[in-house]
């Protein structure tokens, strides 16, 4: 059997792809808990600049976690939810992990394959991919962090009609609601994320970390709170190499060579 998590390399652009195109690349626990360790090993290679998380084949980038899996488990009286606790863990460090990661999102991005998507920091979205949250169908909600990240994103009223309604919503769509960054041919979908993975790429690494870390935190901190990380993280760029080599690439008309010191 295939493995169900890919893994490739572009300089410093790292491509992740589930690898179940047959199930829709629907989540099993093999595959989130793949998904946790290739990002724990992307983390410790201080040459990996960016993250682009794709998916095999043209139907779906993810429908969600594999029901057949899930009902066995009803069936066999599994104790605790090791489902709930994998998705926790491969959700949380794609939304930590000091490097940025854009979701390259074809054909369905259902249920908790929308939250994946949504724990990334980009998404790009093929013009074909169609997004929902059909949870409510089958008397659960979403669970992997939809009600929480969505809303955030989007605001509570738009996020609650998405997940009262369990409606799918083109590409389009999800661009005017603010779901997705870019919309681009589906035949161009990985090579346009992976260009967009190598532009931030080419900038300061400490800057983008620090960046990602505040804007992140900055729902959850009040506003002089933020102010003041914001104003710690600028001094200690201030301090770093990169700072230093962008300031003199600048000056010298040349591009800066960033070495995240």
């Amino acid at each position: 059997m295939e493995e169900p998590i890919l893994w490739d390399r572009e300089g410093p652009v790292g491509v992740i792809t589930l690898n179940r195109p047959e199930a829709l690349n629907a989540m099993t626990l093999e595959l989130l808990e793949q998904l946790a360790r290739r990002l724990d090993e992307a983390e410790a290679d201080s040459t990996l600049r960016a993250i682009v998380l794709a998916a095999a084949g043209e139907k779906a980038f993810c429908v969600g976690a594999d029901l057949k899996s899930r009902v066995k488990e009803y069936d066999e009286g599994q104790a605790g939810d090791p489902m709930a606790d994998a998705v926790k863990s491969a959700f949380g460090r794609l939304e930590s992990i000091p490097r940025p990661t854009i979701a390259a999102v074809n054909g369905y991005c259902l249920g908790g394959g929308l939250e994946m998507a949504l724990s990334c920091d980009l998404r790009v979205a093929a013009d074909t991919a169609q997004f929902g949250l059909p949870e409510a169908r089958v008397g659960s909600l979403p669970g992997a962090g939809g009600t929480q990240r969505l809303t955030r994103l989007i605001g509570p009223a738009r996020a609650k009609e998405l997940m009262f309604t369990c409606e799918r919503i083109g590409a389009d769509e999800a661009y005017r609601l603010g779901i997705v960054n870019r919309v681009v041919p589906a035949a161009s979908l990985l090579d346009e994320t992976k260009a967009l993975a190598a532009s931030i790429a080419s900038k300061a690494p400490l800057s983008i970390q620090k960046i990602k870390l505040l804007v992140n935190r900055a729902p959850e901190v009040d506003l002089e709170t933020g102010l003041q990380l914001e104003r710690e993280a600028h001094a200690f760029l201030k301090e770093s190499e990169d700072r230093q080599e962008g300031m003199r690439a600048f000056v010298e008309k040349r591009d800066p060579v960033f070495v995240g010191r």
